[in-house]
């Protein structure tokens, strides 16, 4: 199946590892022009090496912590002197420290803040003037299985990705007339440096797996799969959803 995606010019955060590495790669591998970004300058330079081996595409890499404010406006003023718009953005971001409410502090609530929403609405807004002068493109938010059932001991992660679903459908409504599809996507356990090292500080994480009705946890490359598709040409019709890649796990009917 051709997606069309070909030349589309793609920006995917928080992309030198995990999922956001995933989905760059797949983007690639599908022959757009990838932008990835990371903090890691050494692992974000591995990761363009890694998708131009596949892909045998270019890699633009960024540097930069999207939650910080200066760093994610020098982002994307890179971005822009090198393209005059995007035609897809995949916001992503690390997760925000597990714990229970009364163990995080009004600091950890406004680092999540910063990390989850307002990178969000601020790659959004950056991308919009663009994609709406080309009527045409593809928002594509990465949250949390958590948006629809939380998940015990990461109260930051279910109260604020929430949030983000809530920008994501609205949007939906406000953009549809210039074409510019709107979705969010909510991995399930997926086996990830994030899962291992939410495993390792409580282990009860682990017994998640009985809880997946395939158990066992999600490859990287499955969600990847996903997140291209919204992305493409074949998803034309599909906005303001919010698909599960959680392999069952989520146990509402809608």
């Amino acid at each position: 199946m051709d997606l069309g995606l070909k030349d589309k010019r793609a920006f995917v955060a928080a992309s030198s590892d995990g999922l956001g590495k995933a989905v760059a790669l797949e983007l690639a591998k599908e022959g757009a022009s990838v932008i990835i970004n990371g903090r890691d300058r050494d692992k974000l330079e591995q990761t363009k090496r890694d998708i131009e081996i596949v892909a045998s595409t270019p890699v633009m890499a960024i540097c930069g912590d999207l939650a910080n404010e200066k760093e994610r406006s020098e982002l994307l003023t890179t971005i822009f002197n090198s393209y005059d718009a995007l035609d897809i953005l995949v916001t992503n971001t690390g997760g925000p420290p597990s714990g229970t409410f009364e163990s995080l502090s009004m600091t950890d609530w406004d680092n999540t803040y910063n990390l989850l929403l307002a990178s969000t609405v601020s790659l959004i807004k950056s991308a919009l003037p663009g994609m709406k002068h080309q009527r045409w493109g593809r928002i594509i938010a990465i949250t949390s299985q958590a948006v629809k059932q939380p998940v015990a001991n990461l109260i930051l992660s279910n109260s604020v990705r929430a949030s983000v679903a809530g920008l994501i459908k609205t949007l939906a409504s406000e953009l549809g007339e210039y074409d510019i599809t709107v979705n969010n996507v909510m991995p399930g356990y997926t086996k990830t440096n994030r899962l291992l090292s939410l495993i390792k500080k409580t282990p009860s994480f682990a017994s998640a797996i009985d809880e997946i009705p395939l158990k066992r946890f999600g490859n990287p490359d499955e969600f990847a799969a996903a997140v291209t598709f919204l992305a493409s040409e074949r998803a034309s019709y599909i906005t303001g959803t919010s698909l599960a890649v959680d392999g069952g796990w989520i146990k509402n009917i809608l």
